[in-house]
């Protein structure tokens, strides 16, 4: 077995998908990120999204809940010690494309891209991804490369 092949480079995964409600909206809004389109239905009315939707920054928590609750283990068949996932430096490109609305089913995906040797950190490389947020009519509503360590010596 490769890196590669453990990896799973080059493949989209479904790592499942979470109806927004109107109430876990205001909520996650309130503590973190009150504007009037996030916080009322009401407030929402008057702009330009017309109606309650989730916060940009609540869709993507979301996708990292779900990244990490639909860890697919797959068996190290390779040669050395079996790679331990560590930290993530961060993440670039986020967009948050088009609104996601309280009663809209949001599902995510992750599509692993690629790793590289770290030269500052011998035995660790950077694997690198894309992470995908989609509305029920299957339109993307977020995207963001993403990034995490992973030791493997």
């Amino acid at each position: 077995m490769t890196l590669d092949d453990y990896f799973s480079i080059g493949v989209t995964q479904d790592i499942g998908s979470h109806l927004l409600t109107a109430n876990e909206i205001i909520a996650f809004a309130r503590k973190f990120d009150p504007q009037p389109f996030h916080i009322s239905e009401e407030g929402a009315k008057g702009t330009v999204f017309g109606a309650l939707c989730a916060s940009g920054w609540h869709t993507t928590s979301l996708w990292m809940r779900h990244n990490l609750l639909h860890l697919t283990p797959v068996e190290w068949t390779g040669t050395g010690p079996k790679p331990e996932f560590g930290p993530s430096p961060g993440f670039q490109n986020l967009r948050w494309l088009k609104p996601a609305y309280a009663g809209d089913t949001i599902r995510f995906s992750r599509t692993t891209t690629g790793h590289r040797a770290l030269a500052s950190r011998p035995g660790w490389r950077l694997l690198s991804g894309q992470g995908e947020a989609f509305n029920g009519a299957g339109e993307k509503i977020m995207s963001m490369d993403t990034a995490v360590l992973v030791k493997v010596a």
